[in-house]
């Protein structure tokens, strides 16, 4: 019985060995995938344009090349654009987090009357919008275009984060916590700054690395709002019509010298333009996988 026991204990942990290391595979499998694509953008940004004609990029650059590069800061509007994108990003995500810290706190409380209806109002957004056009009327009759504002104000609000937000408060903090702070005197204020924001790291690090990778990566705005004061486009929009220049005319638009293939161009303008969000996500990574309410609740 002895050795049947332990035969068995052997054949099961060889079980959960194949399991773990099919699991192993996938993740090097979905991380690579997610990987390759990336550097082969990189590789063809840094390759010569005979070598990126001929389809002999694949992950490592041939013919190094820092042309593309040259050509993309040739353009003195192009530092003008990313301190601008910095700006409106900043800006975005500092007011979008104040705007969803000061709904979504409110709505996790029990003791709040019509939070119910409240909640299926903001809901409502997420699968009915207003539109395009009168969306544009709108900032246009703000006389918001060709300002700072049109980039910021629309979308500085996401009910997707709020009930985010909101759930994360309601399923992570427990109700002894505010019952505490409420017998010491403390107002909602004071719960909010001390106990909730403190504990809500993780989240809030997350929702402000979504409004700023969405503030980050749209043109689209900029592209209808921004039409004459050209000072104001983000890096994106500006890169876009570089790009797109690039394809039609295989030119410049300040430097007038010929590009041969504009896919080096555009290979370079995504890692440019890529490059900002990569240094600041090792940054707010680590509150990703720490603990919400680590040593909030003492037995």
């Amino acid at each position: 019985m002895k050795l049947s026991a332990n035969s068995f204990v052997v054949r099961r942990r060889q079980r959960l060995d194949i399991w773990e290391l099919l699991i192993r595979i996938v993740l090097l499998v979905t991380s690579l995938t997610c990987l390759f694509p990336f550097m082969h953008v990189v590789a063809k940004s840094l390759s010569d344009n005979s070598y990126v004609i001929a389809n002999k990029v694949f992950l490592l650059p041939n013919g190094f090349n820092l042309e593309a590069y040259a050509k993309i800061f040739a353009d003195a509007s192009i530092m003008r654009s990313l301190y601008v994108s910095i700006i409106i990003t900043v800006m975005f995500t500092i007011l979008g987090m104040i705007v969803t810290i000061c709904a979504a706190y409110p709505l996790s409380r029990k003791n709040l009357k019509g939070r119910a209806a409240i909640t299926v109002i903001f809901m409502f957004t997420l699968y009915f919008g207003g539109g395009m056009i009168p969306e544009y009327l709108l900032i246009n009759n703000l006389g918001m275009l060709d300002t700072i504002w049109s980039l910021v104000l629309p979308g500085a609000f996401s009910a997707f984060n709020l009930l985010i937000f909101r759930s994360s408060i309601a399923s992570n903090i427990p109700d002894s916590l505010e019952e505490s702070a409420r017998i010491d005197g403390a107002s909602h204020y004071r719960i909010l700054i001390s106990i909730v924001l403190p504990l809500s790291k993780p989240i809030l690090a997350t929702l402000s690395l979504f409004y700023a990778v969405g503030r980050w990566n749209a043109y689209g705005d900029a592209l209808f709002y921004i039409k004459q004061n050209v000072d104001l486009r983000p890096l994106q929009l500006k890169l876009f019509y570089l790009v797109v220049q690039a394809s039609e005319s295989f030119q410049l638009e300040m430097t007038h010298v010929s590009l041969s293939n504009p896919e080096v161009l555009k290979a370079a303008c995504i890692v440019f333009a890529t490059l900002p969000i990569l240094l600041v996500y090792p940054f707010i990574q680590k509150y990703f996988v720490q603990g919400v309410m680590l040593g909030a609740v003492k037995e």
